[in-house]
């Protein structure tokens, strides 16, 4: 018997799997299909009570991806309607971190959202100009989202409710930005949820290791990544990384040259608006930045 399934958490040649009846299964991957990754749609076929084998991975709407330790592409989830790029005060995140989540996001076809958790704790006076702490009302006017989240104080993380409202949700970011502890404090049922899952797989699951999906009593799906100390982009072309700066894209067609890089060719007309405040000059220096490291 055949049945659709949504993964929640994959382990190399299987992963658990969620039936439409709400049910768990292992699922057996064939190495003819494919690997499937947390929140791939699958056809199945039943194979026992609680065991089933891989028969087709469904098309993906998108994938959430970060670069390996080569620089190539590795994927971490699939169809997503939103990506959560937590930061925090403590650890302080580096220049061009949001930057580099953003163009990923971007070139993904994912909308992204800024989150400030613990801002309960002082803002830093050492922090430059240049930290994305100090950078929030700017990407509110670039037209980002961001949200502010304390799992120790007010606002609380109410403020992420209306937003993951019946949407499938990543939450990405730092080691030590507190991603475990939002989790904990948006599923009250955390536990069982992750009890369920032991139970089908008989053995515990690694939750700061794994990509799991987990089910919100909103409606929604979020999906927690284990957190990296500096998150990098894979190889990508030299247009995919000026489209993930969003203010780029009404004056990129209008430069002299079809090929130009946007770091001072003549006629270059990004430069041009960045000259009449039409684009933030930190905005494009941290493109020059993430376009000299993408050589």
């Amino acid at each position: 018997m055949k049945s659709e399934a949504l993964v929640l958490v994959s382990y190399g040649n299987r992963g658990i799997v969620e039936l439409p009846d709400g049910g768990q299964s292992v699922c057996s991957y064939r190495r003819s299909v494919g690997r499937p990754f947390c929140g791939d749609r699958l056809l199945v076929e039943l194979t026992g009570e609680d065991t089933s084998l891989l028969v087709q991975i469904q098309e993906r709407d998108n994938e959430f991806a970060r670069a390996n330790s080569r620089f190539q592409k590795q994927v971490i989830a699939a169809n997503l309607d939103q990506v959560m790029i937590v930061i925090a005060r403590k650890p302080p995140p580096s220049t061009d971190l949001v930057e580099r989540y953003l163009v990923a996001v971007h070139s993904m076809g994912i909308r992204p959202a800024i989150v400030l958790n613990k801002c309960e704790l002082p803002g830093d006076s050492s922090a430059g100009t240049a930290s994305p702490l100090n950078r929030l009302d700017d990407y509110r006017g670039l037209g980002y989202e961001v949200l502010y989240t304390s799992c120790k104080g007010e606002p609380g993380t109410d403020t992420l409710i209306p937003v993951l409202n019946e949407k499938t949700s990543i939450l990405v970011g730092q080691s030590g930005v507190g991603k475990s502890s939002l989790v904990n404090a948006l599923l009250p049922d955390l536990e069982l949820q992750t009890g369920a899952l032991s139970r089908v797989t008989g053995k515990g699951t690694h939750t700061t290791t794994t990509t799991i999906m987990y089910s919100l009593a909103c409606g929604g799906r979020l999906i927690d990544s284990p957190g990296v100390w500096e998150y990098g982009l894979w190889q990508m072309s030299r247009q995919e990384l000026a489209d993930g700066f969003i203010e780029f894209r009404p004056v990129a067609g209008q430069c002299k040259f079809n090929d130009c890089r946007h770091s001072g060719e003549p006629g270059c007309a990004i430069r041009e608006a960045v000259e009449q405040g039409q684009i933030l000059q930190w905005r494009y220096d941290s493109y020059l930045r993430l376009l000299d490291q993408n050589r």
